[in-house]
């Protein structure tokens, strides 16, 4: 099996490590953002200004704190979800006209993810790539059976005192967030499981604008997806890919049946998350409820990366890359067709179903995970082991149903079994069956390594052979018995 690995010449963000142990990217970055000279790269207004003095906007929280909820209300006001107006102001947009107004101004997507990617019919061209989104409100399948409707009563508890400091009206519909809960619950009931969608292979759905129009008519799609790629221009027979066709048709059903305010209010609540990222003490302490937050510096170089990505990418570079590793770099050319999926410091390697790639980011190949002076031991224990997982994602089909007909499908599934139940065993509330594929992948992934480092100890890899020659003894006049003339010498060859 072919299998293309690809180096990002580029940088990983290892942010819980100390400077002294491998933590550069937050030392590159204190020198960078918290020097009191200003802006220190190029003249001001250059990019790198903008991302320096971004960064600093973030971490001026008493700025923050003394605007309160006034910049997410103006925001709410602009878009103006159509059902539940909780900032009281201007007039109800059409459903689709919201929608088109979250995607194309805002970039926000709550019901369905939209992007441009490589064709999986054809990797030279580019097609318009449709799925389900991401969603906020945890998913059933994360959770045992007896500890979802915990789950949701924290949650629903969080969505409401969340309106409340937004000023939902006291004499609104008291079910509201209830009924936009049970929407957001359905919506995840018709996502297609990624097994099941691989084994049919639902993957990659060929489709045109026209066609999806017929199978999920309650969205204008022309017109939403006009308003994300403008000025560029699409029409009904624009190709597409869709990654989950049954997601999209029961979304649109959803939608069509229930009770009209509430998948707007749905869109609201979607806009409120993505807007609010926790930035006030207030919002905060509510988001305790859910997980516990990052510390603010860790949260503003998260989203200065995001909105500043190509600049701080070369400063990394620039700054942690020696000039030799760019021109080894060099003698390896990539695919020009080739794309990055991540960002250059994301902690985050990656198989591409879609590319049949595996992708390891420059920035793991140093400490913590890879060090040229390290022990090989070391080096295989950590990159070897992120490597041999990665790799083991394009086998997944050998551990879904009828995915090896040659296997002993009995053995294979009792070893499933074994794992499902070792992981649900630990105490963590953990779905073994939902984690599976990437408990096999760490399992397999670790055993892999160890198997690879077939090595001896650098000394030993001299020492060794040179004990058993007996023209080294000879001419550096070895004595009898010592380590390096040893009375019994081994010879294969």
């Amino acid at each position: 099996m072919k299998v293309t690995l690809k180096i990002l010449t580029a940088m990983q963000t290892i942010f819980l490590l100390p400077c002294k142990t491998g933590g550069f990217l937050l030392c590159l970055f204190s020198s960078f953002f918290f020097s009191s000279e200003g802006p220190q790269f190029g003249i001001r207004g250059s990019a790198k200004a903008k991302a320096i003095q971004f960064y600093r906007s973030c971490m001026d929280t008493q700025r923050i704190e003394s605007q309160g909820t006034q910049p997410l209300k103006d925001l709410l006001n602009q878009v103006n979800v159509v059902g539940w107006n909780v900032t009281g102001v201007g007039k109800a947009k059409d459903f689709n006209e919201t929608l088109q107004t979250l995607m194309g101004r805002y970039s926000t997507f709550p019901f369905f993810r939209v992007h441009v990617g490589p064709s999986p019919f054809d990797l030279k061209t580019n097609i318009i790539q449709i799925d389900h989104p991401e969603f906020e409100m945890p998913s059933e399948s994360k959770f045992k059976e007896k500890n979802y409707p915990e789950v949701l009563r924290v949650y629903l508890s969080y969505l409401k005192k969340l309106g409340s400091l937004l000023g939902e009206p006291q004499d609104g519909p008291p079910d509201s967030f209830s009924r936009t809960l049970s929407f957001i619950s359905n919506l995840q009931r018709v996502v297609t499981p990624l097994q099941e969608r691989q084994q049919k292979g639902m993957l990659f759905f060929r489709t045109t604008i026209r066609e999806l129009q017929e199978k999920a008519p309650a969205i204008d799609w022309l017109s939403c997806l006009q308003a994300v790629f403008h000025p560029m221009t699409v029409n009904l027979s624009q190709p597409i890919a869709v990654h989950d066709m049954d997601y999209l048709k029961g979304m649109s059903q959803l939608i069509e049946q229930c009770i009209y305010v509430t998948a707007c209010t749905f869109t609201y609540l979607f806009t409120v998350f993505l807007s609010l990222s926790p930035h006030s003490h207030v919002f905060l302490f509510l988001f305790l409820f859910l997980q516990i937050p990052a510390e603010r510096w860790r949260k503003c170089l998260t989203d200065t990366s995001s909105f500043f990505e190509p600049v701080l990418g070369q400063m990394i570079v620039q700054e942690i890359f020696p000039q030799q590793t760019k021109k080894l770099v060099g003698i390896y050319p990539l695919n020009p067709q080739a794309d990055w999926h991540v960002s250059p410091w994301t902690v985050h390697s990656y198989y591409s179903i879609g590319h049949h790639m595996v992708v390891f980011p420059a920035g793991m190949f140093r400490s913590p995970f890879f060090h040229m002076e390290f022990p090989s031991a070391v080096n295989f224990g950590a990159m070897g082991v992120f490597m041999a997982h990665e790799l083991l994602h394009a086998f997944y089909g050998y551990v879904l149903p009828e995915g090896c007909p040659t296997c002993n499908r009995s053995a294979l599934q009792k070893s499933i079994d074994c794992l499902v139940e070792q992981y649900e065993s630990y105490g963590f509330k953990v779905n073994g069956t939902f984690t599976l594929l990437e408990n096999t992948a760490d399992t397999g992934g670790l055993a892999i390594a160890y198997q690879s480092n077939v090595q001896s100890p650098l000394p030993l890899r001299v020492c060794g052979p040179v004990s058993n020659s007996k023209d080294f003894a000879k001419h550096f006049h070895c004595s009898s018995g010592s380590p390096m003339n040893p009375d019994s010498k081994c010879h294969i060859w």
